[in-house]
């Protein structure tokens, strides 16, 4: 009897050991932010990210901010999103699907001619912790680089963003041999709603407070709201000493 129940608590305790380790390695990310105007919280740290040539925040003792936009389909707003930034010279990122750049092409000329970069968001938007496989990794970004390619001449950058966040510490290091740079954020808010989009005070009173320095911000060029205070929004940013820099650039 006492040997079973000790084989009992041995496999007990094997299994738990197991689950941890699995579940420790798989997360989507998150942000919290203990102190307004400070970097928030990841739910990793920069230097375990580092690892893995992934990244959430920049520089925090300067004064520099990336804006970043994603996209799994076009609603209509980019391109006067576009013209405001072409306004007032900021740089941004659309991390897009295959699908956006594949029927858009005019839309990425655009986009690539005028200093902002296109990146890699998969063809198709799935949980990309359920791929295991480095060769359905793989195709998931080679399908969008070859529709990036089509519409630019030009090779993909390599920046890639998870759908919805979702990571795997194998996804971060596969991500990492096939050459690309793992870009999360540190500046979000709930924007990609179509049926309840925020009214501009509610999207500040997340944006304001909350900018810090070296801050990767994430918005949606879906968004409706976003088409309407991002110009306000680059100005206020501006107004508070803040710079817009190119991923390209990114320390």
């Amino acid at each position: 009897m006492i040997k079973i129940s000790k084989l009992i608590i041995l496999t007990l305790v094997i299994t738990l050991s197991f689950g941890v380790l699995a579940s420790a390695n798989i997360g989507s990310w998150g942000l919290s932010f203990p102190t307004p105007g400070e970097p928030p919280n990841g739910n990793e740290s920069s230097d375990y990210l580092k690892k893995f040539d992934a990244y959430f925040v920049g520089d925090t003792n300067k004064k520099v901010i990336y804006l970043t936009f994603d996209g799994g389909y076009e609603a209509g707003y980019t391109d006067g999103m576009l013209d405001i930034m072409a306004k007032h010279k900021v740089p941004s990122a659309f991390f897009l699907t295959g699908n956006v750049i594949r029927d858009n092409p005019d839309l990425i000329k655009r986009m690539e001619s005028e200093g902002h970069i296109v990146a890699n968001h998969t063809m198709s938007h799935p949980n990309m912790t359920n791929i295991t496989d480095i060769n359905a990794f793989r195709a998931e970004l080679e399908k969008s680089e070859e529709f990036y390619k089509t519409a630019t001449g030009k090779d993909m950058p390599k920046y890639y963003r998870p759908p919805e966040g979702k990571y795997s510490e194998q996804n971060l290091q596969m991500a990492k041999d096939l050459g690309y740079k793992t870009m999360f954020w540190s500046l979000a808010y709930v924007d990609w709603n179509d049926n309840a989009q925020p009214s501009k005070d509610e999207a500040f009173s997340k944006l304001i407070p909350r900018i810090h320095n070296g801050a990767i911000i994430l918005l949606h060029n879906t968004s409706k709201a976003n088409s309407i205070i991002l110009e306000d929004l680059i100005l206020e940013y501006q107004k508070m000493g803040y710079e817009f820099r190119s991923l390209n650039d990114f320390k």
